[in-house]
């Protein structure tokens, strides 16, 4: 495979991630953070890590969200999930330091 189109595959896939989790969102009215994140045009990895840091911001915003339950593989876990209002209030106290971060958090303010 040449360098062209493992390029092309990988942002073929970046891109269906991204529309798959913003359909997700859309459909649903809630998504976890990491699911906001994605949607904003994040891979997975800066994906847990920008929720994780937004994760910390929720009792100082005094966002709560809603309890369910995520599955993979078969596995259930528990997993919070939040509205997009939510996740604007949770963006305005976060402040990130990657550039990349900065773009995705412009992106959540305005997906609001």
């Amino acid at each position: 495979m040449n360098t062209r189109t493992r390029t092309a595959r990988r942002t073929l896939r970046d891109r269906t991630r991204s529309q798959r989790a913003t359909a997700k969102i859309r459909r649903e009215g809630v998504a976890t953070l990491a699911t906001h994140a994605i949607s904003a045009g994040l891979g997975i990895r800066e994906a847990a890590s920008v929720a994780g840091s937004l994760r910390d911001k929720t009792e100082k915003a005094g966002v709560v969200g809603i309890a369910g339950f995520s599955f993979r593989k078969g596995v259930s876990r528990p997993c919070t999930r939040y509205s997009s209002a939510d996740v604007a209030a949770l963006v305005a106290y976060y402040r990130p330091r990657k550039p990349a971060y900065r773009l995705a958090v412009a992106r959540l303010a305005l997906a609001a």
